[in-house]
């Protein structure tokens, strides 16, 4: 089987390897979302498939480029590989924009989430909950996306409800419609007898490579705090590249030297 080697690229322009046309709204937004939606009959009855990766760590001089990790071609994205792009609508500010993920390259860090559903219920506490601190992963020279398989009619609808009635109101990002399924496809978060995404986030850092990834069922609702820690992580290791991050770590606290003589003087401190 044909294997690829992720690397982080210095040529923004070739960071993005894998293209995608553009997003087309369905057919079928004219139907009732009662007509065209089915909802599980239970978030707990799905279970995350299991997808083995083969993962290699070559062993070498004591540098981050010998640490290569090795995925087939046809395999799920996987951390450390470039984050398949994507041109899409999306609902900004109350209005219909196109988002491509490839013209953030060199520019930003993204967090790419997926939720299942507009008009649901935990997933309207996530997606403010985001918004509401924006501003703190602008400061980290950060930009969300949220994505669903929804229509950007049906996302426009629902940024124009209210929250206290269920509704988002105005958001700090964009949402991005993915009525065609093939984004949450190409990331490993489509469920297919549902036709919905699972709870999957991604960072992915300025160079076009995903970084980190986390998957949550549906009924499992992401932190913001532990994604804006694991962000701030992820930048500083790749400031210090001769450091790494142990758990729990946050900006301020002791760092860690991947070596078996030097990481004494962290173990001695704690």
């Amino acid at each position: 089987m044909a294997t690829s080697t992720a690397l982080i690229s210095s040529t923004p322009s070739r960071a993005f390897s894998s293209k995608s046309t553009p997003l087309v709204a369905s057919s079928s937004i004219s139907k009732p979302i009662s007509q065209t939606l089915t909802f599980p009959k239970s978030f707990n009855d799905l279970r995350l498939p299991r997808v083995a990766h083969s993962v290699s760590l070559s062993r070498g001089a004591h540098s981050r480029r010998s640490f290569l990790v090795k995925a087939s071609v046809d395999e799920l994205p996987l951390v450390g590989n470039v984050a398949p792009d994507f041109e899409a609508e999306a609902v900004f500010d109350q209005e219909f924009i196109k988002v491509k993920l490839s013209e953030y390259i060199g520019k930003k860090y993204v967090i790419l989430f997926f939720y299942p559903l507009d008009f649901t219920f935990v997933c309207p506490t996530e997606i403010t909950a985001f918004s509401d601190r924006h501003a703190e992963f602008e400061e980290l020279n950060t930009e969300i996306l949220g994505v669903s398989v929804d229509s950007v009619f049906s996302h426009l609808a629902w940024v124009q409800t209210d929250r206290k009635s269920g509704g988002l109101g105005d958001l700090n990002y964009p949402l991005i419609s993915d009525v065609t399924k093939s984004i949450s496809k190409s990331y490993g978060v489509h469920i297919p007898d549902q036709g919905i995404a699972l709870r999957g986030l991604f960072i992915i850092d300025k160079e076009g490579v995903i970084q980190h990834s986390t998957i949550n069922n549906l009924a499992i609702g992401r932190s913001v705090d532990e994604t804006k820690r694991t962000l701030q992580a992820l930048q500083y290791v790749q400031d210090n590249p001769d450091e790494v991050c142990p758990a729990g770590w946050k900006p301020g606290e002791k760092s860690m030297k991947p070596d078996p003589k030097l990481s004494k003087e962290y173990f001695s401190a704690i």
